[in-house]
């Protein structure tokens, strides 16, 4: 006789898990640190505007709890700090989003200022967070590095951002070997494009809200939901990588 409990694989609940977000406060992050936040997850963010934090700790006390600080990622003494303030907040975690990130565009579009800057967030500060939360997570825990599908679609205005995108992909695979034995999941997740400030001023509001519309544009609430089945697979089993796309924009 067939054991039909077998048959199907349960998911691993949210609810009561501990969550450090980067770049919580807009856009995808953000998106993420309030679906967790209505699962039940207890959330610690970070961004770099206060009113954006405001907004966002707003938003996620309707749904659950949260807290989080105004810093600037680009200084690796701060990535520290909020690990710090996150921990110690959350009384441990595990669950980290390493997610915070800034335009960039090509290598000769960008003076060297800017160039180190991009650098700084979008690389540096993505490999610090792991490092953190690689010693301090408690598992079974999960690392979710999002990424970006710029790291395959490849262009001259693009050099920068394709180019570190690229590097955290491939940092991801490895770390996930590199984790996976010691109780932490790696998952690197890749959006196309989402309506966010990040597409500014080459996508101003209106057209972002038109291009949503017509299903050419994804919401941070979309790669949310990727992210949530991420999350939720059975303790034995990783999604390495997801790719997330507009199901109606050609070319992608």
């Amino acid at each position: 006789m067939t054991d039909h409990a077998e048959l199907h694989t349960s998911a691993r609940p949210l609810n009561g898990r501990r969550a450090i977000i980067t770049g919580g406060t807009t856009g995808i992050g953000r998106a993420i640190a309030v679906m967790l936040a209505g699962q039940g997850v207890s959330v610690y963010i970070c961004g770099h505007d206060a009113g954006h934090l405001e907004d966002a700790l707003t938003q996620i006390r309707v749904v659950g709890t949260g807290d989080g600080m105004v810093t600037e990622l680009g200084d690796p003494d701060k990535v520290r700090a909020f690990f710090d303030a996150g921990e110690a907040y959350l009384g441990g975690f595990d669950i980290t989003v390493i997610n915070a990130a800034v335009a960039a565009g090509g290598l000769t579009q960008m003076d060297e200022d800017a160039l180190r800057y991009a650098i700084a967030v979008n690389f540096t500060a993505y490999l610090l967070s792991a490092h953190h939360a690689a010693h301090r997570m408690t598992p079974i825990g999960d690392m979710v590095l999002i990424g970006s599908l710029s790291a395959h679609i490849l262009g001259p205005s693009s050099t920068v951002y394709a180019g570190i995108k690229s590097g955290i992909a491939g940092f991801s695979e490895a770390l996930r070997r590199e984790l996976g034995p010691k109780g932490i999941r790696v998952s690197l997740v890749e959006p196309g494009k989402v309506g966010s400030n990040m597409q500014y001023p080459d996508v101003p509001d209106d057209k972002q809200r038109a291009m949503i519309a017509a299903e050419q544009m994804l919401r941070g609430e979309d790669i949310a939901a990727g992210v949530e089945f991420l999350l939720t697979q059975p303790t034995r089993s990783v999604i390495q990588q997801i790719v997330i796309v507009p199901r109606a924009l050609e070319g992608e």
